[in-house]
């Protein structure tokens, strides 16, 4: 169990490298492992598996070995600094070659779904993150070629596939439980039916199939992180970028949905600490897992803990806990904050035009109704606890208040230079 010296359950996020070597150091054979809606076992002929192979060749320590992180964005990033900072060779695969810098980290470009590039890239490999993120409105014609080409490459190099996924697969809870929503009584477990209708719901719950097909057959060892809606630096989130920077200026934001139903978030340092703990945990092969995520608050009581944190860094709150400079904010957020719910039928409206707002009709039940994730089994498993509210609100405030960190600041210093550039002639 990872706790800290107290014996208490260590954040997610804090969870260092401790027994990382242990798991190294055993036999890296495939877990009989309970799969995500029920317990199985891996089959077996007698010989050896692809994996199997893989393993002798690759007994060496975990953290010296090569991790391949397919994505560079706030979990894929968290994953390769992460995986860096405890001494692994790391690999970030984007298609611009961007991503993460620093020692121990090498960032190529490649298409995802390329299998014959993608294969070559992940020679010799430990783990492959599967934290790739194409275009939303895209999924049914993108995922499935980049799912094929990653689990075809883990099996090839008997790496462990370790896939960053979401809640979509089970569909709205009257599909999957017969309830009204996933409320207390009735919250997302990781045995939840995937009972998806809606394209994308599909894309992901057949995912999962095909992978988990895969390794219950002896050819790959694989996982899945299943996270919430993002909260944390730099996350496209619902309550991210739309919403954020309104609230610091003082103005009314909208919410898709109820803005007064329960519903998990999960903080992006969490999802990545999960996914380099689940590369490296035989016990976490051959399932899913939920992220460990805090009590669920609805979308008015985030928005009102992000502003009653926000009003300490205005001139005349308490004392900046950053630093000294000033946020780049017009105006205090307002108490209480406006929050106004975009009607459907301008949600749909709107959707005639933008392919990704026609995309967000699929999924609204997710704020319609309840959306409560329980994530008790990793947090039992593996002693883990989620990072603290007040530590999540604080990292997204930063991001967009403090200097070289946010964005806020880069659009605020833009528009005074705006201003003060002389007026056209």
């Amino acid at each position: 169990m990872e706790r800290g010296a107290s014996g208490e359950p260590k954040s997610v996020a804090g969870a260092g490298p401790s027994g990382a070597a242990e798991s190294a150091g055993r036999s890296r054979r495939a877990a009989a492992g309970r799969a995500g809606d029920g317990g199985t076992t891996r089959a077996r002929d007698g010989g050896t598996s692809r994996a199997e192979d893989g393993e002798a060749s690759r007994a060496g320590d975990h953290a010296g070995g090569l991790h391949v992180v397919v994505g560079a964005g706030p979990v894929g990033t968290g994953i390769a600094r992460a995986l860096a900072g405890q001494g692994c060779r790391v690999r970030v695969i984007t298609r611009s070659g961007s991503g993460p810098s620093g020692p121990g980290i090498e960032r190529t470009a490649a298409d995802a779904s390329d299998a014959p590039r993608l294969a070559s890239l992940t020679e010799g490999a430990t783990v492959i993150y599967n934290c790739a993120n194409p275009p939303y409105h895209r999924w049914p014609a993108l995922w499935p070629p980049i799912a094929s080409a990653l689990l075809g490459a883990a099996e090839r190099s008997g790496a462990v596939l370790v896939t960053i996924s979401n809640l979509y697969g089970y569909g709205p809870a009257r599909d999957s439980l017969g309830a009204d929503g996933y409320d207390a009584a009735h919250p997302m477990t990781e045995q939840t039916p995937l009972a998806a209708t809606g394209h994308k719901g599909l894309v992901r719950a057949q995912m999962w199939r095909d992978a988990l097909a895969a390794h219950q057959a002896g050819r790959v060892r694989v996982t899945e992180v299943r996270a919430s809606d993002y909260l944390g630096p730099g996350a496209s989130s619902v309550l991210g970028d739309r919403l954020v920077p309104r609230l610091l200026r003082g103005q009314a934001v909208s919410v898709l949905g109820r803005a007064d139903r329960p519903h998990t978030w999960t903080f992006t340092a969490d999802v990545a600490a999960m996914a380099v703990l689940a590369g490296r945990e035989e016990r976490a092969w051959g399932r899913a897992w939920h992220v460990p995520s805090c009590p669920p608050k609805t979308q008015r009581e985030v928005i009102d803990d992000i502003a009653r944190a926000a009003r300490r860094y205005w001139p005349g709150g308490a004392q900046d806990p950053g630093g000294p400079e000033p946020p780049m904010v017009r105006n205090p957020p307002s108490e209480p904050v406006r929050v106004r719910e975009v009607p459907v039928a301008l949600l749909r409206a709107a959707g005639l035009a933008a392919p990704l707002m026609r995309e967000l009709t699929e999924t609204l039940y997710q704020f319609r109704a309840d959306f409560v994730m329980d994530s008790g089994a990793a947090q039992r498993t593996f002693g883990l606890a989620p990072t603290g509210w007040d530590a999540i609100v604080a990292s997204v405030l930063h991001w967009y208040l403090r200097p070289g960190d946010g964005k806020l600041r880069e659009r605020a210093e833009g528009e005074r230079a705006s201003r003060r550039a002389p007026a056209p002639r």
